[in-house]
């Protein structure tokens, strides 16, 4: 997108270099993604950076606003309702495609939001190696407002809560078969955080715990990497976490609810879609191929209709848990070695307390040459995957 210094990248790129990338990540992490790594990052400009800032002000002030938590209430169906409130999600991301609009600019354009971690340990692997690796130029940097020694501190503080880390878990169903696995290992190297599987927890009262060295050992707070929506509906034994526990959590599970796709038809910008509940439907629209259809609760597009037809509309079950977004133009904004390809970047926030403002701290990127941004849709392209921005 700085067509300079993609103009450089692309001219000095190579094979040996890419290779030398991966192998530098397994080498640092002991880890092999279980994702493919595209072979480029995104170069933003800093104009399209403003529109990215602008618009992830948009989201938290509506986040912010001193009427989202009782308005936000009626977002967590019943299942999903957890013991305890936490008046704030220390940890929002916002998804956005690169679009072009009417006038043939680029900006960015919402595609999904939710209080719920990413691969932000990784990332901060990531940016360096590649900076390493690649010879990213100075001026471009993938943090903002941050440095990578404030950014681990930051996230630090978050994650762990002032609590020893052998007291702290970073919660998943069976981790070491998470495709972001990686991400666990980096956070473990970081922080000292075990990744523990959820039927593996034990629970004396209120009190959970979890076998360390041999021992039970008492957990005083859970980094929250489980989808529990999905989780549920395998009707897996486990105990019920949603129960009264003498726990913290770094993000509370409710506000995986609470920040989610419910809130876009109510967020009026212009980097936000029209979005539509179908319960909320006054008629079906006539060209159908300029909508996508999603459940509200679900994650890494699961559910998504990109070909919708009437009768998938009119079949919905739960019609107020289902909205119909005008899709957006993504452009083919990166120049690669043959196919340019088309980028979402996650913005990715910290929201150290509820009197403060969430602010953006770093990034990744999904770059894509396929019908929809995914492993499923990319599998015969090259300078596809996983990717971070660098902002100018």
């Amino acid at each position: 997108m700085i067509e300079s210094v993609r103009s450089w990248y692309n001219s000095a790129f190579t094979n040996g270099k890419y290779q030398e990338y991966q192998h530098r990540i397994k080498q640092e992490l002991g880890e092999e993604p279980h994702f493919r790594l595209s072979e480029t990052p995104v170069f933003v400009p800093r104009d399209f950076k403003n529109k990215l800032l602008q618009a992830c002000d948009d989201l938290t002030a509506f986040i912010t606003s001193p009427d989202f938590y009782s308005f936000s209430e009626k977002a967590i169906p019943s299942h999903l309702r957890f013991a305890g409130n936490d008046k704030h999600s220390q940890i929002l991301i916002f998804d956005f495609g690169v679009c072009i609009n009417d006038q043939g600019e680029l900006e960015p354009q919402l595609i999904e939001m939710q209080g719920f971690p990413s691969l932000h340990a990784f990332m901060i692997y990531k940016s360096s190696i590649l900076r390493d690796v690649f010879g990213i130029p100075d001026h471009l940097n993938s943090y903002i407002n941050t440095d990578r020694d404030t950014h681990i501190k930051e996230l630090g503080n978050i994650l762990l809560g002032g609590h020893n880390p052998e007291e702290v878990i970073l919660l998943d169903y069976k981790p070491e078969e998470q495709k972001t696995r990686i991400d666990f290992a980096a956070t473990k190297k970081l922080y000292g955080i075990e990744s523990v599987c959820v039927t593996k927890l034990k629970r004396d009262g209120k009190n959970l715990m979890y076998e360390k060295n041999g021992k039970l050992q008492k957990i005083e707070r859970i980094y929250n990497r489980l989808i529990f929506d999905e989780f549920f509906d395998q009707k897996i034994d486990s105990i019920d976490l949603r129960q009264e526990l003498d726990v913290t959590w770094a993000p509370h599970p409710n506000w995986f609810c609470r920040v989610s796709k419910f809130l876009l038809p109510y967020i009026k910008s212009k980097y936000v879609p029209q979005t539509t509940y179908i319960s909320e439907l006054k008629s079906i629209p006539d060209d159908l191929s300029q909508y996508v259809l999603k459940p509200l609760y679900s994650y890494a597009g699961m559910g998504v209709k990109i070909d919708v037809s009437k009768k998938d509309i009119e079949s919905v079950a739960e019609p107020h848990e289902w909205i119909l977004q005008k899709k957006v133009n993504y452009y083919s904004a990166i120049q690669t070695l043959n196919i340019p390809a088309k980028v979402e970047i996650r913005m990715m926030l910290l929201w150290d307390s509820p009197e403060q403002k969430p602010r953006v701290v770093h990034n990744l990127a999904r770059m894509s040459k396929g019908k929809m941004i995914g492993v499923r849709y990319n599998a015969d392209f090259d300078w596809v995957g996983s990717s971070i921005c660098f902002f100018e």
